[in-house]
């Protein structure tokens, strides 16, 4: 269907609530939505799209029809709705991936038996403590573990590398035994395994007791050595339980939510407490989102269809839409009540800007944001007054000789780094001769035609937030006519070199910007003029020479290109040409034995 059938068969919809699902030509589902009043909703999709996020207007384009499910409450086409998206998992839905499966403590059956996390239980030849729902909870528990019991974390493997090498770090830290030096014997190595596996299978209190106990008797045999180090034991058991209570609620169970949104990528963090302790810590990295508070929404409704074990209270850090609707479906899942809380002070608002920390910290890591790369981004957003620094850049440059051979290239920085899988070359071909700026206008026509024309797998199919060409501003005026009529919202700025071709100032469509006095983003703004340069003058320097090559054989009377492709392809020199014999000329696919004879005339007489 047409958009306009689309709208048609949207207002004909009765104002009830209700589960909308919309699919494609194929007949796909790739959305799924609920409406309080179904026309109103539905019918927003098709028509103007002026109030509409980049993301819901591919979405549009890509629908051919779409079915409805009318209800007699919102809450019912919530409930509905839930149950098709988990059904469906249609593409356009925001969604959490389920990956979390069950985790295991592993303890190996070896000689020096071996401690540690896994997902699963596929050895034979070891036992297995679990399974635990929580990774956080079994990676923490394993490393603390490790450190109380002071066992390796290294790849040696004993009996072979007992005693054979001085101890690495953290047995001169006291971590670890230091069996590689022969720090403890075989049976003492075994003891300690065992006891670090009772306390994981027991907990604190039971290992407590049974050491204090196990130190008073070595106390009164006098054998102070030994009743030491279990001191110490016990010592690091109270101070792992010590800072457990550090992040701590006075609360028996509580979830904790932040959503965390940045230009290209959000990242939603949840903490999970119970008896008062931080147990789980989970995150995902997802698109951005348009409306934060409809997105908690669908996120946290999500996370609850994963995990069933909902809490009686949960804290986050924003609005929610809906969140009375949202409130009454997990209390009906959870078969009891539920409560939403927005700290403004105290010890869950520190919990909560905790989650919030984690989320920017996750965040910042998927997006690879250094502080010195994003400083730049930073300088270079004020110096250009862009409203936010530009994580996509892309720049272009043009390479010809004497008008000859005319090609483009474009590469891609990502906040801040060069994105190589993202460059592109263009072969010129529009015109002959040399038009540097009739080339640049030809380029940009071709790329920003791809946006609207490639699926979404395609790199084109991202804007960038910043466009910077090499050249001045009658580049700067070729493009921007362009931009403006495709209706895009691109920053388009010039580079503009000195007489020792090095940068000296950012031109736009009214002049120049120096930035010589801005140094982090002089640096980057230079890093990217001479990284497009060099892209752009390698493929010029290809093609030229591969021009080169063919257009000698161009001169013999019945050769024309492809002939002369055929020809390089099978000899790949002139050289080689050259010094053909008449039958391996004749040999070459669509080469005759006048061509072969004219060729043999034309190198050898």
């Amino acid at each position: 269907m047409t958009e306009k059938e689309l709208r048609k068969k949207a207002m004909a919809l009765p104002l009830n609530p209700g589960v909308y699902i919309m699919k494609n030509k194929d007949k796909k589902i790739i959305y799924i939505g609920k409406a309080k009043a179904l026309k109103n909703r539905v019918s927003s999709y098709f028509g103007s799209h002026s109030n509409h996020s980049l993301k819901v207007i591919r979405m549009v384009e890509k629908v051919d029809d779409f079915d409805y499910i009318l209800c007699d409450t919102e809450f019912e086409a919530l409930v509905l709705e839930c149950s098709l998206i988990k059904q469906h998992m249609p593409k356009y839905n925001i969604l959490l991936k389920d990956d979390k499966g069950y985790n295991y403590i592993k303890v190996t059956k070896e000689e020096f038996p071996r401690i540690s996390e896994c997902y699963r239980m596929d050895d034979e030849n070891a036992d297995y403590i679990g399974p635990f729902i929580s990774t956080f909870s079994v990676k923490r528990a394993v490393e603390e573990t490790l450190k109380i019991f002071m066992l390796p974390t290294c790849n040696k493997k004993f009996p072979r590398d007992y005693g054979k090498s001085r101890p690495c770090l953290n047995g001169f830290m006291g971590l670890c035994s230091a069996p590689c030096n022969a720090g403890i014997t075989k049976e003492e190595y075994i003891k300690n395994v065992n006891d670090a596996v009772a306390f994981l299978k027991g907990g604190s209190a039971k290992v407590i007791k049974e050491l204090q106990a196990e130190m008073e008797r070595y106390s009164e045999e006098l054998e102070f050595e030994k009743a030491a180090k279990l001191r110490d034991r016990i010592r690091a058991v109270k101070n792992l339980e010590e800072k457990q209570k550090v992040v701590s609620i006075n609360v028996p169970e509580e979830d904790v939510f932040a959503l965390v949104n940045s230009n290209k990528k959000a990242c939603f963090d949840v903490i999970r407490f119970k008896n008062g302790k931080l147990t789980d810590s989970e995150h995902w990295i997802i698109d951005s989102v348009d409306n934060p508070s409809e997105a908690r929404f669908e996120l946290i409704e999500r996370y609850y269809s994963m995990r069933k074990d909902i809490p009686s209270r949960i804290a986050v850090d924003g609005g929610i839409s809906d969140e009375e609707l949202l409130r009454e479906y997990l209390e009906h899942t959870r078969g009891k009540k539920v409560e939403f809380i927005h700290p403004q002070k105290g010890e869950h608002l520190k919990i909560v800007n905790m989650c919030i920390k984690n989320a920017n910290e996750h965040l910042a890591q998927i997006q690879g944001r250094l502080g010195k790369e994003m400083a730049a981004l930073e300088e270079l957003a004020e110096l250009l007054g862009l409203p936010k620094p530009p994580e996509y850049i892309e720049s272009y440059d043009i390479s010809h000789t004497f008008g000859s051979d005319n090609v483009a290239g474009m590469v891609v920085f990502h906040n801040g780094r060069p994105l190589k899988k993202a460059y592109k070359r263009f072969s010129i071909k529009g015109f002959d001769g040399q038009n540097d700026v009739g080339s640049m206008n030809e380029v940009l026509t071709r790329r920003l035609n791809h946006y609207f024309e490639d699926g979404e797998e395609s790199t084109f199919s991202v804007l960038p937030d910043l466009i910077l060409l090499d050249g001045g501003e009658p580049q700067v005026n070729a493009v921007l006519p362009l931009i403006e009529k495709m209706k895009l919202d691109i920053p388009v700025f010039g580079m503009v070199k000195d007489s020792k071709h090095r940068t000296r100032a950012i031109a736009y469509g009214g002049g120049e910007i120096s930035i010589n006095s801005h140094r982090a983003a002089f640096t980057l703004v230079s890093s990217i003029q001479e990284e497009v340069h060099r892209f752009a003058i390698s493929y010029h320097h290809k093609k030229h020479q591969k021009s080169s090559f063919s257009s000698g054989l161009l001169k013999i009377d019945g050769i024309g290109e492809k002939k002369a492709k055929a020809l390089l392809k099978q000899f790949k020199t002139i050289s080689a040409i050259k010094a053909a014999s008449f039958e391996e000329l004749c040999a070459v696919s669509s080469i005759s034995e006048k061509n072969a004879h004219d060729i043999y005339n034309y190198y050898n007489s």
